[in-house]
């Protein structure tokens, strides 16, 4: 009675996936789990960093409530004792399991991945990746470098293999535990590609020739973008063959065939990772698990290959916060699985040829702050609370709202954006928002803009996003006791998408906006 559930998270994947329309890649995996599942085309992070994001999923709390938006402080004792989605789940008679990367290591999740809070048994972490920044990339000169770019011989690397190689042999003991011991459970797994550095194996760029491979549509600094939206890719600059350039700081373009090569480097690691997650989910199946687990699909946050002059994450651009969301609900996004079905038979990127459509999919606005209560109504138990405006206090309560509604569309068919109707007003007023935040140490580009520490943070950058325009207002902050002063604005940003949907003409200044500034501020 009751459903297991399989939560994979991805760190750094933005939507580059055949099922969200993307024509170069191969991902027949990911794209096979969305044929079978209810997928989300908007779905937005609450703040492009790691750490951030993943506490602010996982509690269902936004970062003005975990008080987090750096990687320097564990929620429980900084901000209020709030409860994560597997501490829930454990608490509802579930086992709760997390293997690779889900909470972001170190003092964010107390060194412990919020163990034993969160988790059954202390969380597994896969011993190569320690060696992740490693001198593993060997240059033409015959060296090892620390690179960006770096694609391996797996058989050459320490311990003969990778962090996400060894989650998914983990994930698939665990599974074939579970399926004897007969305990409800909910596993998640963390992935680490496709994360900089590229370090994956060297076969997975064959499928990316570098002659079709493009810059990206808008590889230029918009002439509009205020300063302190830009994110000057400090992560990036810092790994050898980035370095070896020479690129100045902070406004200079990578060299055109560089460029090239970041964004091959990107496809194939989500090819690597594709691979991974057939072999999971191809092990669900083989265990006899399919017919009775939910399986949720999505990333911490995007990841920049070039637009708007920019790289990495750290910002609040689409391509930053913009992640994949898909739900496989058995007997709810598909019709009923009989016990032992084959769901997820595994496919071959190098060989499979034939995409796969979503079975259901809405272009409604989603955040994944929502993924609580979500998951917990999917699951059959009690959703938690929505949260009073403050809730330092409050130990069980969603700031996100669940979004199962959005889920009976009938196979096959897109749920546009929004409804047509007549009264303008009344159709802005519900229509669905997600937010998203970033910080800045200063009105313009510094060393630590992209990762700035509590203490320096001085601008909050607060942005708005509907199936039409998104709005962003960069305000005073002050980090001693988290306050946003709305009154005080340094820079504002508003895109339309119709016209604009790669956000590079911003017509904050050129636009009367008082009525957006009003929604954002309530």
């Amino acid at each position: 009675d009751g459903m297991n559930v399989l939560f994979v998270i991805v760190d750094d994947l933005r939507p580059v996936l055949g099922s969200y329309g993307d024509k170069l890649v191969k991902s027949p995996n990911i794209d096979q789990l969305a044929s079978q599942s209810m997928v989300f085309t908007n779905a937005y992070a609450q703040q492009a960093v790691c750490a951030p994001s993943r506490v602010s999923f996982l509690t269902g709390r936004r970062p003005d409530t975990t008080r987090l938006y750096d990687f320097y402080s564990y929620w429980r004792v900084h901000a209020g004792n709030y409860s994560t989605i597997p501490q829930y789940f454990k608490e509802n008679g579930y086992v709760t399991l997390s293997v690779g990367k889900v909470f972001h290591p170190g003092v964010s999740s107390n060194y412990s991945d919020d163990y034993p809070y969160s988790w059954s048994i202390p969380p597994f972490h896969p011993s190569a990746e320690k060696h992740e920044n490693d001198r593993t990339c060997r240059g033409k000169d015959g060296k090892l470098y620390a690179n960006l770019v770096c694609p391996v011989d797996v058989t050459e690397m320490p311990e003969g293999t990778l962090p996400d190689i060894q989650s998914t042999e983990e994930a698939i003991h665990l599974l074939n535990i579970m399926k004897t011991n007969r305990q409800k459970f909910f596993l998640a797994v963390g992935y680490h590609k496709p994360h900089s550095p590229r370090r994956d194996p060297q076969e997975f760029l064959k499928l990316y020739p570098l002659e079709n491979i493009t810059l990206a549509p808008d590889p230029w600094v918009p002439k509009k973008l205020p300063s302190v939206a830009y994110n000057p890719w400090m992560d990036i600059r810092q790994r050898d063959d980035v370095k070896a350039l020479n690129v100045s700081f902070p406004y200079e373009a990578l060299p055109d065939d560089f460029q090239r090569q970041i964004r091959q480097s990107y496809y194939a690691a989500v090819s690597y990772l594709d691979v991974q997650i057939g072999l999971l989910l191809n092990a669900l199946d083989y265990v006899g698990l399919s017919h009775n687990t939910i399986v949720v699909f999505t990333a911490d946050h995007g990841w920049s290959l070039g637009e708007h002059g920019e790289w990495a994450k750290y910002s609040n651009f689409d391509v930053a916060t913009r992640v994949p969301l898909m739900f496989y609900v058995p007997g709810m996004t598909t019709s009923p699985v009989s016990q032992g079905a084959r769901v997820f038979p595994y496919l071959d990127p190098f060989s499979h040829i034939g995409d796969s459509a979503p079975r259901g999919q809405s272009k409604k606005v989603v955040e994944l702050v929502s993924l609580f209560p979500t998951l917990a109504e999917l699951a059959g138990l009690q959703v938690p609370p929505a949260c009073p405006e403050r809730s330092f206090g409050v130990v069980l309560c969603a700031e996100g709202t669940s979004i199962v509604h959005y889920f009976n569309v009938s196979e096959g068919k897109v749920e546009e954006g929004k409804e047509g109707c007549d009264d303008t007003d009344r159709c802005v007023d519900e229509e669905p928002v997600a937010f998203s935040q970033y910080p800045r140490p200063a009105d313009t580009p510094q060393w630590n803009s992209d990762k700035p520490k509590l203490k320096d943070i001085r601008i909050m950058g607060y942005s708005m996003r509907t199936i039409d325009y998104r709005y962003t207002l960069w305000v005073q902050f002050d980090p001693n006791n988290f306050s946003a002063n709305f009154k005080d604005v340094h820079a504002g940003e508003l895109y339309m998408m119709e016209n604009d949907p790669n956000q590079d003409y911003n017509i904050y200044n050129n636009t009367s906006h008082g009525w957006f500034f009003k929604k954002i501020v309530d």
